[in-house]
């Protein structure tokens, strides 16, 4: 019988790093968080500093016993899940050859054309990724750009890849990318859970820098005496692979049932759902394949680079000093017609990600003096339900035999109401939210347990953590009105995507 008590899960966000503990009945008893120290010398250039990653990992773990005067010998595994789409390097001891090229990084951009030339399409249908500013164009990046410390990387990995390996000390040897971030690697055969050598040989990429491919519940190993002593920890607790942290955030929330829908409402706005089929979107170029950690099923997704960071920009920056309160705004909001009034807005800051469109930028247009605060709040929030519109309409086009009637919505964004009504709205769906919104830590949690045998099965567990708290129908009189919002928002892409080339 297992004696084990608590399990630990941590979440390497992109704002901060968050720790929870939980008991075997998935109850969150304790938190931590500490906020991400992101560097940006310049526009569109953005990384982290790996250690400043891995310390966070330490303090936060620190904080929960600090917190909780639990035994830290009835801690029964940690899961770990992170950030996907930056990429960092490891050398042959395991140590940090480069910083964290952060997903939000733009430089690679110019690299994508290298790409290309490898086979747009072939790329598209072997990784089920789309080309853009991801793993292999930073790879390639660091490559041209940096070859010395090219040559010093042993492997490629993400965040929580390399905090896993400190954890546990190990080396590039046994290094590790798990199956649910192969989409975001043009270098990987995502179907067959491992690298395209005719892909990496037409970028001029090493084979051998590629790391293992592995299961998010694999037991990579167990603490070190090193990292017990500065963590609080004990030595020899299981670590498992992990998930990166989209994949862990939609396990953690129950998607586990074919044709349901889920947006991620955090620093990114991501749209996803569930099926069991392998459809690469070569015609619109615009869906991810991510795996699910359940071998077998699909996420699709695409998503806003940034949807959630403008929300927060233009609260910080333009709501008054001190800034408004988010209550505050949404009642403004709430109290606008739909359409705003003929504001739209563009939420690609950083360029548009899928589909790939790095020359667009934000802003917001056909402004009138009658608008006020509260009409650009709310065509903010409306500006990522019509790019949302757009992918659900690809969804449905590469997935003909499905309904996608049921959308659950997690993250910071889900607390506003008046953002589920939008969404809801635009979309034409059932819009869910629950009590706990921190679904990636009951991911990773969850993951920890079955990998070191604490829990034989993922679904009764996360069922029961995972409590319903609101749900928004949509309002059928305003689908004419947003259908017709959502295709100016569309011409609106176009014709400033040709505005930004012209200027470039």
């Amino acid at each position: 019988m297992n004696k084990k008590k608590y399990l630990i899960g941590i979440d390497i966000g992109t704002q901060g790093t968050k720790a929870a503990l939980f008991s075997l009945e998935m109850e969150m008893l304790y938190t931590a968080f500490e906020k991400s120290n992101l560097i940006s010398p310049e526009a569109g250039t953005i990384w982290q500093e790996a250690d400043d990653i891995y310390m966070s990992c330490v303090r936060t773990i620190k904080d929960l016993l600090e917190q909780s005067s639990i035994d830290p010998e009835d801690i029964g595994a940690i899961g770990i899940d992170g950030q996907m789409a930056g990429i960092m390097g490891i050398d042959s001891e395991g140590e940090a050859s480069t910083y964290y090229d952060s997903w939000l990084d733009m430089r690679s951009g110019k690299y994508l054309d290298a790409l290309r030339m490898a086979g747009n399409d072939k790329i598209v249908a072997t990784s089920g990724g789309q080309i853009c500013c991801n793993h292999s164009s930073k790879i390639i990046w660091w490559k041209n750009e940096h070859p010395d410390i090219y040559e010093k990387t042993a492997k490629f990995v993400l965040p929580h890849a390399y905090v896993v390996g400190k954890m546990t000390g190990t080396k590039a040897g046994r290094a590790y990318c798990d199956y649910t971030c192969l989409h975001f690697n043009n270098f990987s055969d995502n179907k067959n859970k491992g690298w395209s050598k005719e892909i990496l040989d037409a970028c001029g990429i090493d084979e051998d820098k590629m790391p293992r491919v592995v299961s998010p519940f694999e037991i990579i190993g167990k603490t070190t005496k090193a990292f017990a002593e500065i963590s609080g920890l004990v030595e020899g607790i299981p670590v498992t692979a992990g998930a990166g942290d989209t994949s862990a955030s939609t396990f953690g929330s129950g998607m586990f049932e074919e044709e349901l829908v889920q947006d991620i409402a955090g620093t990114a706005s991501v749209m996803s759902c569930v099926v069991d089929d392998y459809v690469p979107d070569i015609e619109y170029k615009t869906l991810l394949l991510m795996r699910s950690p359940v071998d077998g099923l699909w996420l699709p997704l695409a998503y806003i680079n940034g949807g959630g960071l403008c929300i927060r920009w233009f609260r910080d920056n333009f709501s008054g000093n001190p800034p408004a309160t988010y209550e505050e705004l949404n009642k403004e909001a709430k109290e606008v017609v739909a359409g705003s009034e003929g504001v739209i807005f563009c939420p690609h800051f950083s360029g548009r990600v899928l589909p790939t469109d790095d020359t667009l930028k934000g802003g917001f247009l056909n402004l009138d003096f009658k608008h006020t605060r509260g009409h650009l709040y709310r065509s903010i929030m409306e500006g990522i339900a019509y790019e949302y519109q757009y992918y659900l309409s690809i969804i449905r086009k590469s997935y003909p035999k499905c309904d996608f009637n049921d959308m659950i919505v997690i993250g910071g964004g889900a607390n506003s109401k008046t953002f589920n009504q939008i969404k809801a709205d635009v979309l034409g769906v059932k819009v869910e939210t629950f009590e706990c919104g921190d679904t990636a830590l009951i991911g990773s949690a969850v993951i920890a347990a079955v990998g070191a045998g604490i829990f034989t099965d993922y679904k009764e567990p996360i069922q029961k953590a995972m409590k319903k708290k609101a749900e928004f129908s949509p309002n059928k009189k305003l689908a004419e009105k947003y259908e017709e919002m959502g295709e100016k928002y569309r011409q609106m892409l176009s014709s400033t995507s040709k505005f930004y080339k012209n200027i470039k």
